[in-house]
């Protein structure tokens, strides 16, 4: 027999005459309207009616509880943040995915009878205890917030040894938390000594030779970045993968649940903005897992989440402090607790389009048992604030309309964006999650993935957010994103000839002009400018033993025509989104990449003295704040 209007609670030998929802609706709980729309999306989604009424922000948690314990004729317990009490012995470290996948947790021991405390008392819930402690238990009902504090208290430093060292100690090659390996510093001091040694006998070739290396690399980093602007411009196959009628296909009650990760730190004033972007996510709520992750030591965020009338699909989960201070650390904390069968990470600022992860879902069901990431676009809802918001719109235009793109269809690792990033938990589990030392997790995380035999693809769906606007925040940022590309780069050419043999020649060579180029592009730009200001501003022959001959020639035609080439890739990056009013910005993007240079240089300086520090970007900045996407125009060819 039924207890919550034919749903699928299960009663127990006492089963009660008063329906669930008459129940909450005579206690106060519920109004009589709530109780008919429960009803609903109970039908609609294929959920219990519980499990629908508990998406109601202003039903009281431990009330729905104890009233939801008392319909069962089960025993509701106020575990408060506990399991910490003198009780809790029976709790084993070896079972704690089990406890914060499930929330399913052994008690109490009474009269010799084990007392296994529950969450959500439905016949799969039910089932599973009764495997994991055998059929004489007894069953009682605690809230989800509850029963997650007190297993997060409990095993308090098992999580946070795993979120810090999970990746490093099962997988150390691929961890960045050993910057340099001694084999890099011997190669490196071998070089440098070669080097040295070409200087000091033939200085003269030596120095022409290294020039003429860095212009076929800078001339050879244009080229590959062209085409690969070539390669998305001419593949709807990589702009359009799920078709608009495919997400109307879907039906409610087959969906699973999709975990969400939202790290925040010092955010307080976007995480009004960052619910309202969550709660406007087409899915069903009752099969939504949302982890607000923050920090302990971020006071302010934390008292406004305080007054947040939170629905239950929301867990406010605090990271403890502890080194590193990573944006992965949080995430790979909060992670263990994830309950979705697909997991997705978003940023503060973030304002997806709200059938991303029905999208997302689609093509993960059209899919091969390989495909580890679908990484959505990224672009800003604020490109119109100054000049800087500007150039960084071209920017991710660019990099997430095309590069990536080009990257897929070519069959190049994808080095991912910071959000927006969707995995099969089973996956993300597999890899061990995100590198906590490396401070562009995102992009180590894409490479890591191939390296691991795994597929990475771009979707045609996109994720809104803030531009940063601000001259030394923008700098800060990208210091950081570049040190993790350095780190990046360190860390999968420790074993080059894996590297090439797990991704093929055309993806080595891919990674090293993409990731490398990166880099290299960045430290190099001042270099040649200066050399070719000066040359032009006096005419000096300082410069003729550097470029003998035609070298001259070849050197200066590179740095016109490249710039030229890279200029005119920045002016067509916002034409797939008919953004045109932003094409004449490409113009100026020599002082664009003038900042980047100087976001290049200083990380290279913290790679060497604080690798894992993270440079926080302040966001909320902006005065715009996205409303509606009435001029944020997705993609269609």
């Amino acid at each position: 027999m039924f207890g919550t209007f034919g749903t699928n609670y299960v009663e127990t030998e006492r089963p009660t005459t008063l329906r669930l929802g008459d129940r909450l609706v005579q206690a106060g709980i519920l109004s009589p309207e709530d109780q008919a729309y429960a009803v609903e999306l109970h039908q609609a989604w294929g959920v219990p009616i519980g499990e629908a009424i508990r998406t109601f922000g202003h039903v009281d948690q431990r009330a729905f509880h104890q009233q939801l314990a008392a319909h069962l004729a089960l025993t509701y317990i106020d575990v408060d943040a506990g399991l910490t009490g003198g009780q809790n012995f029976l709790l084993e470290a070896k079972d704690l995915s089990f406890y914060t996948h499930e929330l399913i947790v052994p008690w109490r021991h009474d009269a010799g009878t084990l007392t296994v405390v529950v969450a959500d008392p439905s016949p799969r819930t039910i089932a599973l205890a009764h495997e994991k402690y055998g059929q004489g238990i007894s069953i009682a009902v605690a809230t989800r917030d509850a029963l997650r504090l007190g297993i997060q208290n409990r095993f308090s430093a098992e999580i946070m040894h795993e979120a810090t060292m999970g990746l490093n100690e099962k997988d150390p090659g691929l961890s960045a938390k050993t910057v340099v390996t001694k084999g890099q510093i011997i190669g490196g001091y071998i070089a440098a000594v070669l080097l040295a040694a070409a200087f000091t006998f033939k200085p003269g070739l030596t120095a022409a030779v290294l020039v003429s290396v860095m212009s076929a690399f800078y001339v050879g980093n244009f080229l590959f970045r062209a085409s690969l602007v070539w390669a998305a411009s001419n593949s709807k196959k990589v702009d359009q993968k799920v078709a608009d009628q495919e997400v109307v296909s879907l039906v409610d009650a087959e969906l699973p649940v999709y975990t969400v990760l939202v790290p925040l730190y010092k955010e307080a004033e976007v995480l009004p903005h960052l619910i309202h972007s969550m709660r406007n996510l087409d899915w069903p709520s009752a099969k939504l897992d949302i982890k607000i992750i923050l920090e302990e030591d971020d006071v302010e965020t934390r008292k406004v989440a305080a007054t947040i009338d939170f629905e239950e699909m929301f867990d406010v989960i605090v990271v403890p402090t502890s080194f590193p201070k990573t944006k992965p650390k949080a995430c790979n904390y909060a992670f263990q607790f994830a309950r979705g069968e697909y997991t997705v990470i978003f940023d503060a600022e973030d304002q997806p389009e709200p059938d991303q992860l029905k999208k997302v879902y689609r093509l993960f069901q059209k899919s091969d048992d390989k495909l580890a990431c679908i990484q959505a676009r990224l672009n800003f809802f604020n490109s119109r604030e100054n000049w800087l918001a500007a150039m960084f719109t071209l920017d991710y235009s660019l990099w997430f309309d095309y590069y990536l793109p080009g990257l897929e269809r070519m069959g190049i690792p994808l080095p991912l964006g910071g959000t927006s990033n969707h995995f099969p938990t089973r996956v993300l589990k597999e890899l061990n999650a995100w590198d906590p030392y490396n401070v562009t997790e995102d992009a180590d995380l894409g490479i890591r993935m191939t390296q691991k035999g795994y597929h990475v693809t771009t979707i045609n769906s996109t994720t809104f957010e803030e531009a940063n606007c601000d001259g030394m925040n923008w700098i800060r940022q990208r210091s950081r994103w570049i040190k993790g590309y350095m780190q990046t780069y360190l860390v999968h050419m420790r074993q080059p000839l894996n590297l090439l043999k797990k991704s093929g020649f055309k993806g080595f060579l891919g990674f090293q002009l993409f990731v490398g180029g990166t880099i290299i592009t960045g430290l190099l730009n001042p270099v040649f400018w200066i050399i070719f200001a000066t040359w032009l501003a006096t005419g000096t022959k300082a410069f003729d033993a550097l470029f003998p001959g035609p070298m001259l020639y070849v050197g200066l035609a590179s740095l016109l025509i490249g710039n030229g080439l890279f200029i005119f890739l920045a002016m067509i990056g916002p034409f797939k989104r008919g953004w045109l009013h932003l094409t004449p910005f490409g113009l100026s993007v020599i002082a664009y990449w003038a900042m980047i240079s100087m976001s290049a240089y200083m990380a290279a300086w913290q790679l060497v003295t604080k690798p894992f520090y993270w440079e926080k970007t302040t966001h909320g900045i902006s005065k715009f704040r996205p409303t509606t996407q009435s001029d944020q125009k997705e993609i269609s060819l």
